[in-house]
């Protein structure tokens, strides 16, 4: 009962098919009710129309009408459907109606119809007086009539009996379509990305519904306008601390070049590393704020190695400097679906971490395979790798692993995971050497284009 009553607080719809069923059913008690004893009545009246038209034939026939039966009664059901015609007379056959003789009518029964109990049996019986002054009876057995009458209302309601539990039916599925819009426009709003931030269509809601679904897109502009802001006070202050950082670093070019001591000269290389990954961080920082809002780009052919070999030269001195063994395993090509920007962000932040947390000498692989609609990119290091229980914490920003020695902003795969969820791509993090639990192997499936175009090449 507990559960029921939970249901039906907590659900619109239960509630309101609950309701019409409870108000269907009790309108056609109420209206089968009716329609039986208006049946009844109905057929007692057809009923008592035979006794005044055997009457009005007697009467009009001038037929004569004996004290008592004369003839051997029927047997059977045609006992209690027969019509019982005889005069009213001051003595009486001993024996009674069933055995073949007379109803035991009083004399001072006055004219016309009348129902009453004879020997234990129920009868409705027609009092007529002719202009002679003989008094005659027509009467029937009222179980017969009231047997008649019963299956004759019996079948005026059957149509509620059938029809009723049909529409209860109707109205549950009826209620459940009504709702159908409701429940899509919920899963439409679930499925959408954290950047998916446009109006909810309310062409095909109901009118009672689109002052929920306005509330729903003013809300929505509301935390786009705030997104917009925040994106754009990041981007603004990375620019505006830019410009001094550049000049803090020709300062410090310049001071480098004079001639001072060892000590002061170690103080300026800190100072200088500094400055550089200041320099680094406000990149990152633009790169998470255009990732984050940039629309969606119109979808074009991008060969994923050109993308490789274009970021690679910019990361081989970085590479070259850990003496890591660093190129593309793979010699199959594939063309992609995102936008060239796009495609040079997520690579090169992906391909620095790689040789970041990669130990000097080590190895890095990037490869690329076709898989029906999509392409899948793998970049493999033989560093340290990701612990499981960190690979859903290291996408959010400025997270940085415990126990990391490399230095960085922790933004590399905020900007990337930003960039995936826009394009509709995804990302995987794994061991590259599962047996031994090392390495970083990470894996985006991306949308892929012109496919007959791949295979030829």
């Amino acid at each position: 009962m507990d559960g029921f009553k939970r249901r039906l607080n907590a659900s619109l719809q239960f509630r309101l098919s609950l309701t019409l069923s409870l108000a269907i059913l009790l309108m056609a008690i109420i209206a089968g009710v009716f329609s039986f004893l208006y049946a009844f009545d109905e057929a007692h009246e057809l009923q008592d129309d035979v006794l005044r038209q055997v009457a009005q034939l007697i009467d009009s026939q001038h037929l004569s009408v004996p004290s008592i039966p004369v003839d051997r009664p029927p047997q059977g059901r045609d006992e209690e459907a027969r019509v019982i015609v005889q005069r009213l007379a001051a003595s009486y056959a001993k024996p009674g109606i069933d055995t073949g003789g007379s109803l035991h009518l009083p004399l001072t029964l006055p004219d016309g119809l009348q129902t009453l109990t004879l020997d234990g049996e129920s009868f409705r019986v027609l009092i007529r007086t002719r202009a002679s002054g003989e008094r005659w009876a027509v009467a029937q057995e009222a179980e017969f009539r009231n047997e008649i009458a019963r299956a004759g209302a019996l079948r005026s309601v059957m149509p509620f009996l059938i029809l009723v539990p049909v529409l209860l039916v109707i109205v549950a599925k009826l209620v459940g379509k009504m709702f159908q819009p409701i429940a899509t426009l919920s899963k439409d709003i679930d499925q959408r990305g954290e950047q998916e931030l446009y109006p909810v269509a309310d062409e095909h809601l109901p009118l009672e519904v689109r002052p929920f679904t306005n509330a729903i897109n003013r809300l929505l502009q509301r935390v786009q306008q705030s997104m917009d802001a925040q994106g754009r006070f990041v981007a603004d202050a990375a620019h505006e601390l830019r410009s001094p950082l550049t000049a803090l670093s020709l300062q410090a070019e310049r001071l480098a070049q004079t001639a001072m001591s060892a000590p002061a000269r170690a103080r300026l290389s800190s100072l200088q590393q500094g400055i550089e990954r200041s320099r680094n961080l406000l990149d990152q920082l633009l790169s998470l704020a255009q990732a984050q809002s940039a629309g969606t780009l119109p979808a074009a052919p991008v060969s994923v190695l050109s993308m490789y070999r274009r970021v690679l030269e910019d990361l081989i001195p970085l590479a070259e400097a850990k003496h890591i063994d660093i190129g593309v395993a793979s010699g199959s090509d594939a063309e992609v679906g995102v936008s060239t920007m796009d495609m040079i962000a997520m690579l090169k932040n992906l391909i620095d971490n790689a040789i970041r947390y990669t130990p000097v000498g080590g190895r890095i692989d990037l490869t690329v395979t076709r898989a029906h609609e999509q392409v899948e990119l793998s970049i493999a290091d033989n560093g340290p790798g990701i612990a499981e229980e960190e690979r859903e914490r290291v996408f959010a920003p400025f997270y940085r692993a415990l126990g990391s020695e490399q230095i960085g902003s922790g933004l590399g795969l905020s900007i990337v995971q930003a960039i995936i969820q826009r394009i509709g791509a995804r990302i995987e993090l794994d061991f590259a050497d599962r047996e031994q639990q090392k390495g970083l192997r990470v894996s985006l499936w991306l949308p892929r284009l012109k496919p007959e175009t791949d295979e030829r090449r």
